[in-house]
């Protein structure tokens, strides 16, 4: 009975194991567990600034790009995202945000797609 137990209980270590990898895996791209898409609504705040290179940045567009710009791919798959495109953004403004933001610490000279963030 007690090996019967042991092996139950193995087998359903490995079955927990098998479900949290595929949760893990399942999703997982760029931005983590949300899609580019998903991350693009929280740059709502940098609609005109991504789509005017002569608009002000607001501040909330700063702070969103400040945490977004943590994680260069993200960040790029975010700008570059259908989200992006459909607001009216224009890549080769939005990629000029984190530097309008004055962010010390912005991915300089990342490549995004066919642009590069200066």
């Amino acid at each position: 009975m007690t090996a019967l137990m042991k092996y139950l209980c193995v087998v359903a270590f490995l079955v927990v194991l098998v479900i949290a990898g595929f949760n893990t895996a399942n999703g997982a791209g760029e931005c983590g567990r949300n899609s580019p898409d998903m991350e693009a609504m929280k740059l709502i705040p940098c609609a005109e600034a991504a789509s005017d290179s002569n608009a002000s940045v607001s501040r909330s567009c700063c702070q969103q790009m400040q945490k977004l710009g943590q994680n260069p791919k993200c960040l790029c798959a975010v700008m570059l995202s259908n989200t992006a495109k459909d607001s009216g953004a224009k890549p080769e403004v939005a990629i000029t945000i984190p530097k309008r933001c004055n962010l010390a610490n912005r991915p300089m000279g990342y490549k995004c797609g066919p642009y590069t963030l200066p």
